[in-house]
């Protein structure tokens, strides 16, 4: 102990005379950890980390898989046939996410609603902090208007009331008490923003509704692997295929039920992402730990006869190396804490830059944290940044010509041909490193452009958009739906500098709906010639958005519930199953 604390001193002191190199190299160092313990915040809160719920390991989804790929959407009968199979799963939960209309006494306000069933809470380990959450005679229909509240929907709308409870809320015109309060550590921003309320999800038991519009997740019993549930998974098939053989929601041939892991839906394809710039960062520190070594070495030239001269009174070369080694430690720790400073700075502007597939990542005290493993992975990687820049330099300057250098007083000291190769490899390998990195930030940065220079096929400059949610029974029918569009797009088109207004389900690349389609006079394969996505739109659509009609028509006002059904194909469609004929001349059957 005593001798290292000698060389830690003796290390100080020696760094404290070349404040210049010191503060070069800490620098250098710092900037090539820091980039790194960025990334491995990242990586460590999306790979490695377990999610923040009950038995995460053990957490599924459901799905339809198909030759295609899957799909995580369920219906009303499929969730039916899926939660029958209880001696593999337990905790099913079906849930959606939207948006309802809070209205009543209070300045009315557009809120997220999370529906759920009973076992949610518990299947993700929800805390409920005041009441309770809902029983399994409330998951029924008519069970009751019954909601729960987050924590932030409690302290910002009802002023953080201590009497919350059994207090009523309207939500789209309907009636609602509240039975509890959701904790505000309740962690689904992983999957989706936190929801302000929570609401049953009635699912009825004997729906033969067949239309996908929610996710379904379980957890595996204890003992049951990923293998064993696809057991009652193919059970699950061939019942449902045998009561609904006409459903044609994409039961083509090799579709069936499956589980996947919570974590693999989770993580998506943000894996290739992250090799990216695990790759980029690591050739990032292998160029400081290049260049501070080169700065090592023409620093040694200067205490080459010192070493001599220590040599000659006892020291032995391996006393010799660890003094210099504990030198490179110092200062790679030293970049080590400057660095872990960036760190921390880096993943703010990381979330910052974020291309939307880190999941749910966000800058209000978000989700990537600084945690004792990425302490840990700091640490760990400054001291393999001192060993590697300083041992080479060490070596070196250990193996000294004693008789030589003490007669030359250190004149030839920098000129071996020894330590000249090394400096050469060091700035090769810099140069090498650095034009690698610089070649594929190139390439990114060339498709960056690319994709932001793109043609969308649709206008962005100066288009606005409203979103709206139609809840309770004035819009059970679609008369009344159809009627309040008709009047609102009327009385904004009239407003001033208006050029165009239509109306979506779904903004462009914000997504759709999924149905099979059957061409009239075509041979099916399966239950259909293929799966679609579409949307509804209302006439002026492709007029506010400036998208092209290539052929054919835009939809009118003529084209209402009493007029023969039309439908609009993109190109894609058109290629792919109209290579050498006209679509106009073909008919659709959808669903």
């Amino acid at each position: 102990m005593y001798g290292l604390w000698h060389d830690l001193k003796f290390g100080v002191r020696t760094l404290a005379k070349s404040p210049g190199f010191t503060a070069v190299a800490i620098l250098t160092l710092a900037l090539g950890i820091g980039a790194n313990t960025a990334i491995f915040s990242v990586v460590n809160t999306v790979l490695i980390k377990a999610l923040p719920f009950p038995d995460p390991d053990r957490m599924i989804m459901f799905a339809t898989v198909y030759p295609q790929g899957f799909n995580i959407s369920v219906s009303d009968t499929k969730f039916n046939e899926l939660r029958t199979r209880t001696d593999a799963f337990q905790d099913i939960s079906a849930y959606r996410f939207g948006v309802m209309n809070l209205t009543g006494d209070s300045d009315p306000e557009q809120v997220r609603f999370g529906q759920v069933s009973a076992d949610f809470f518990h299947l993700f380990g929800a805390p409920i902090t005041q009441g309770r959450a809902f029983t399994p005679d409330e998951d029924r229909p008519n069970g009751g208007r019954v909601i729960l509240i987050s924590d932030g929907f409690w302290k910002r709308r009802l002023g953080g009331d201590l009497r919350v409870i059994g207090k009523i809320i309207s939500l789209g015109g309907e009636s609602y008490e509240i039975i509890g309060v959701v904790g505000p550590k309740f962690d689904l921003q992983r999957f989706d923003p936190v929801p302000d309320v929570w609401l049953p999800f009635p699912l009825n038991p004997k729906s033969k509704e067949r239309a996908t519009y929610f996710v379904a997740a379980g957890r595996l019993k204890p003992g049951v692997t990923m293998a064993i549930a696809a057991v009652p998974m193919k059970l699950a098939t061939d019942e449902y295929q045998r009561r609904f053989p006409d459903d044609t929601d994409g039961w083509g041939p090799g579709a069936s039920f499956a589980v996947k892991p919570l974590r693999e839906i989770y993580l998506g394809d943000i894996r290739p992402s992250l090799r990216i710039l695990v790759v980029a960062v690591v050739v990032v520190l292998l160029i400081a730990c290049a260049n501070v070594a080169n700065l090592q070495l023409v620093r040694a030239t200067s205490k080459q006869r010192e070493v001599a001269i220590r040599m000659a009174l006892g020291s032995t070369p391996g006393r010799i190396v660890r003094q210099l080694l504990t030198e490179s430690l110092l200062l790679s720790l030293a970049g080590g804490v400057l660095g872990f400073l960036f760190g921390i700075v880096g993943i703010r502007a990381l979330l910052a830059i974020n291309p939307g597939n880190i999941p749910r990542v966000g800058l209000d005290g978000g989700l990537v944290t600084a945690d004792w493993r990425v302490v840990f992975f700091t640490v760990a990687v400054s001291v393999l940044t001192g060993l590697l820049f300083g041992l080479f330099p060490a070596l070196q300057v250990s193996r000294v010509d004693l008789s030589s250098t003490l007669k030359e007083g250190g004149a030839r000291s920098g000129s071996g041909v020894r330590q000249n190769r090394i400096r050469s490899v060091l700035v090769i390998s810099e140069l090498a490193l650095a034009v690698i990195l610089l070649v594929g930030s190139s390439l990114l940065i060339r498709t960056f452009i690319a994709l932001r220079n793109l043609n969308p096929g649709y206008e962005t400059h100066n288009v606005l958009t409203i979103s709206m949610s139609l809840s309770g029974p004035r819009f059970e029918k679609t008369a009344n739906v159809t009627q309040l569009m008709r009047n609102g797009l009327d009385r904004i088109r009239a407003l001033p500098g208006v050029a165009s207004v239509g109306a979506a389900c779904f903004t462009p690349l914000e997504g759709g709906y999924g149905l099979t389609f059957l061409i009239a006079g075509r041979p099916i394969e399966g239950f259909s010639q293929g799966i679609m996505g579409w949307i509804t739109i209302w006439p002026g659509y492709f007029e506010a958005l400036k998208i092209p009609i290539k052929r054919g028509r835009a939809f009118t006002d003529a084209d209402n519930m009493g007029s023969a059904p039309v439908v609009i194909i993109n190109e894609t469609m058109a290629r792919k199953f109209w290579p050498q004929s006209d679509p106009l001349n073909d008919q659709l059957t959808l669903g």
